[in-house]
């Protein structure tokens, strides 16, 4: 029976690989009933007494008969015995159980397994696409080159960047190189991370079974040349991280592709950080066809006519879409949400509505899981597997809204109850969860939150009754910051030593934007000598909203920074 498949009624039953299909497609059975089926089938229209089956379903274990038929009556619903007349499972009464349905046996190699015309496997379950990728046909072609020598790969970023767009179309563009198979494994609907290696084997076709579900999964797989691509894993990272270690040790032919917003840090992990679509460098005087060059606008553009077909994109629209594509950062779930409100508002009421971005891009699409659904529930997915204090820590980053370095983190992050040195180690842990971004392109490394995940986490500074704390703190560390500023402008920058030249670039990047201050060096003392212009540079670009009034405004507390000439 090992090498033969038993058919009744719509199903397919393959007992050595423990397989159930059900019109070609695998059905989900618990182990237990799917051993129970396997008994019954094997000697179809012959009564098994209970104590048999117990006796085979459970080897080792001692169990009331109650669980044997609690585990027949599971068998029976998943066969629809008794619809439509169909009778699978009878119970002899005071004896046991017959399976009584007609059977056929039939070599199971002999199935026939036609290959579709897109080239992929026949046992692939990749969801299919109905729109097309924008932007990302460059990473697409190098990450599935990189399969040729990288087995397992994770492709992280926050949350609505097309982390499981781009990895289902790599897995369809190396789908020929894995005979046994492109398997996708959706983790998002999963509430606990011991559902993890039922959901794989369901999507095989396999139910794993015995004190080692893991173990025998891993079994399985170790003739097979497969891609399995685990999707969303950060809620249930530490089971994803063992399931794709055990796998990847057991099954040497078998390939791992991951998404999450942070790496699964498994051994045998190379990670890809998936960036923001591209947006103009430059944004000024752009034309329609200049400004559509930039994938971001390509994204928002399309969406948008798809949404609404009397929309044009013209020479007077592209202001407006760069501050929309600009304010989304570039991310394309965020302007997919934004593109679909385009009917209601117009683009130059949408660009106007963006400060109250949680309350107007609510119109995902009814299909989608629900975190994608609305722009909130994105940012929810991600704030809600977070530590207490990695909660705390995120809200009070959020009066930055610039470039940010740790020291600047310590001062506005840190308390009685959270340490400087947890600050620093936390701030690290968001970094890596993909809702802070760090640049360590200079001698001195900067952070910063983008747009949305900045006006989430204001929001609840706002709501936590926080912020006026937490504003007063960076308006003292900014005063003590650019104190030194006055002093500095009446030194020649070659008479400062290291660290004082250190400290004047730190400023100058936080004053001007790490962009402006590259452009400028050094060629503008009178630009950068002085604390009122710096402190209103920094009002005016950096740290604090842009009132022009020399105040650095946070909160509803205007501060003075040194050499305005005004009182706090």
């Amino acid at each position: 029976m090992d090498d033969e498949a038993i058919v009744f009624g719509s199903f397919r039953l393959i007992p050595a690989q423990r397989m159930l299909l059900d019109h070609g497609k695998p059905l989900r059975l618990g182990s237990r009933a799917l051993e129970i089926l396997v008994s019954l089938v094997g000697r179809a229209g012959e009564t098994i007494r209970k104590d048999q089956l117990i006796a085979r379903t459970w080897p080792d274990t001692v169990v009331e008969e109650n669980a044997l038929r609690v585990h027949v009556a599971a068998l029976r619903k998943a066969l629809g015995d008794g619809r439509a007349g169909n009778r699978y499972i009878a119970n002899v009464a005071g004896r046991g159980y017959a399976f009584v349905a007609p059977v056929a046996r039939e070599p199971e190699q002999q199935r026939s397994a036609p290959t579709p015309a897109n080239g992929a496997p026949v046992g692939s379950n990749l969801p299919t696409r109905l729109t097309r990728v924008i932007g990302r046909d460059r990473i697409i072609a190098e990450l599935g080159r990189q399969f040729a020598r990288r087995r397992f790969l994770t492709i992280v970023g926050p949350g609505g960047i097309g982390k499981t767009t781009v990895a289902v179309a790599i897995a369809e563009s190396v789908s020929g190189s894995y005979p046994d198979g492109v398997w996708f494994v959706g983790l998002a609907p999963l509430p606990d991370p011991d559902l993890v290696v039922g959901a794989l084997g369901t999507v095989l076709g396999i139910s794993p079974s015995g004190v080692d579900p893991l173990a025998g999964l891993a079994a399985w797989l170790r003739d097979k040349q497969a891609l399995i691509v685990l999707d969303s894993c950060e809620h249930v990272i530490g089971a994803a991280a063992t399931i794709a270690e055990a796998v990847l040790k057991a099954a040497p032919r078998v390939c791992i592709l991951a998404t999450s917003r942070e790496a699964l840090r498994a051994e045998g992990e190379w990670l890809h950080r998936l960036p923001s679509l591209e947006l103009p460098p430059n944004p000024a005087n752009l034309t329609t066809s200049e400004a559509l060059q930039y994938s971001a606008v390509q994204l928002f553009v399309e969406r948008a006519r798809a949404s609404a077909d009397a929309f044009q994109f013209a020479d007077t629209d592209v202001p407006a879409v760069l501050e929309i594509c600009r304010r989304l950062d570039g991310v394309p779930l965020a302007l997919e949400l934004a593109a679909a409100r385009v009917e209601a508002f117009g683009i130059e009421g949408l660009a106007t509505r963006l400060d109250d971005r949680f309350a107007l891009l609510t119109k995902g699409r009814r299909t989608a899981l629900p975190r994608h659904q609305t722009l909130r529930a994105m940012m929810d997915w991600s704030y809600d597997v977070l530590a207490a204090t990695e909660k705390v820590i995120l809200r009070r980053l959020a009066v930055f809204h610039g470039d940010f370095t740790m020291e600047a983190a310590d001062a506005v992050a840190a308390d009685q109850e959270i340490p400087t040195a947890e600050v620093s180690d936390r701030v690290a842990n968001l970094a890596a969860k993909s809702l802070i971004v760090t640049d360590t392109g200079g001698d001195v490394t900067y952070h910063r939150l983008l747009d949305i995940t900045r006006a989430y986490a204001s929001e609840k500074l706002t709501n936590s009754g926080d912020i006026e704390r937490t504003s007063r703190l960076l308006a003292e560390y900014y005063r003590d910051f650019f104190a030194p500023a006055e002093a500095e402008s009446e030194v020649e920058p070659d008479r400062r030593d290291g660290e004082d030249h250190r400290a004047h670039e730190q400023r100058k990047h936080i004053a001007l934007g790490p962009k402006q201050a590259q452009q400028r060096g050094e060629r503008e003392p009178g630009e950068q000598g002085g604390r009122q212009g710096k402190a209103r540079k920094v009002e005016a670009s950096r740290a604090g909203d842009r009132r022009g009034d020399g105040f650095l405004h946070l909160g509803d507390a205007p501060i003075a920074l040194p050499g305005t000439g005004r009182p706090a």
